[in-house]
């Protein structure tokens, strides 16, 4: 499955994954080669963000395509695992100096073989239950593996060519085991402990990286394995990773595990530490206000991205009863110039208002951006 694409003399520029939007005036054609085949692909010219890969057009779908839907719990996850584990990778694959491809090497029936249980499926990673009950089962041998991603990073050489440059997997880990005692019974859940799942985490990647490295194609390359532990199935925040690891080129097993300081934070918030009461608290105020001067609004959802135990990201969701377009601007209005007086002006901060006919406004304010961009859907 060795593969290599021909680049002529030009300028890549950067793209957000998956954007494959029709050739427009500037996109540079490029000429893919594998093998004996030739394939005709281009690079747009238009420049979205450089905290984003470059990309071919058209994209090569992942082997494993639509698996992440179906083990995982929530929308928010399936996301998640794979926008984290893009911005994990750019730890070790710098986005000056690297494509990105959705995984080429991990075929569906691979990944759904290896996230059996060992006695169940030919080299199944989750543990046996031979002989378990149910009760047994959750607490001696639980699934800890939920799914596999994978992300290919191309780099190009000297000759204008392009080649496999890296591999990123994410293992996305179960943080609570739901059985049943009978069939179709009562479901229960068994929270998984986070000391337990990583040391089970480590195990299978040390396992994943082994049989990798047992692929031709796959022995020189970099091999980044991050450990992502994914929510409850009733929770509308993601998970987060929790550590990942690097296989440098020809080493023969993974090097020392590097724990990451990312979590989703949903407010209001119940339980609040440190880190959350600032933003909570302005979060609070923020609602009052609204409610005050509004009260056609429902429940505020807040939800903040912390990195280091800072918080980089917050996100906000207003669900609206209004019926009039003039009382939608108005809303907005009083929406956006609230903002400076609530939040601090150094994150990134996204309001979506939404009414039951769909969206209606988007308000963003940059870092350290004095005004917001506003645009109103059905303007």
């Amino acid at each position: 499955m060795k593969w290599t694409r021909f680049l002529p003399l030009v300028a890549a520029t950067m793209l957000m994954t998956a954007c494959a939007s029709p050739q427009k005036p500037g996109d540079e054609e490029v000429v893919q080669g594998a093998e004996k085949k030739v394939e005709t692909t281009k690079i747009p010219s238009i420049q979205l963000s450089d905290e984003y890969y470059k990309t071919l057009i058209p994209v090569k779908e992942s082997a494993s395509r639509g698996l992440v839907v179906t083990n995982l719990y929530t929308k928010y996850d399936t996301r998640e695992v794979e926008t984290g584990l893009m911005r994990l990778s750019q730890r070790e694959y710098p986005t000056s100096d690297y494509f990105i491809q959705e995984g080429q090497y991990l075929a569906k029936g691979t990944v759904q073989n290896w996230l059996g249980r060992s006695n169940k499926t030919e080299e199944g990673l989750n543990p046996s239950d031979d002989g378990l009950t149910p009760e047994q089962r959750a607490m001696q041998a639980p699934m800890y593996l939920a799914h596999i991603v994978e992300q290919n990073y191309l780099t190009k050489t000297k000759d204008d060519k392009v080649t496999l440059g890296g591999i990123s997997i994410g293992l996305a880990l179960n943080s609570v085991y739901y059985y049943q005692k009978e069939q179709y019974g009562e479901y229960y859940e068994q929270p998984i402990d986070d000391s337990k799942l990583r040391e089970e985490g480590r195990k299978i990647a040390d396992e994943i990286y082994k049989r990798l490295r047992g692929r031709d194609e796959l022995k020189n390359v970099p091999i980044v394995i991050g450990l992502y532990k994914q929510k409850a199935n009733n929770d509308i925040i993601p998970g987060a990773y929790m550590s990942y690891s690097v296989g440098k080129a020809d080493a023969k097993g993974l090097g020392e595990w590097t724990d990451i300081e990312e979590e989703y934070v949903l407010f209001p918030a119940t339980d609040v530490n440190d880190e959350h009461r600032a933003i909570n608290t302005s979060f609070d105020n923020f609602k009052r206000d609204v409610n005050k001067y509004f009260s056609n609004t429902t429940s505020v959802i807040g939800r903040g991205f912390y990195q280091n135990k800072e918080i980089k990201k917050l996100s906000l969701e207003i669900p609206i009863q209004f019926f009039g377009e003039t009382e939608t601007v108005g809303f907005t209005q009083f929406v956006a110039s609230e903002i400076a007086k609530h939040f601090p002006n150094n994150i990134l901060l996204e309001i979506s208002i939404n009414s039951m006919d769909g969206p209606e406004a988007l308000i963003v304010r940059k870092p350290d951006e004095k005004v917001p961009f506003v645009h109103m859907y059905n303007e």
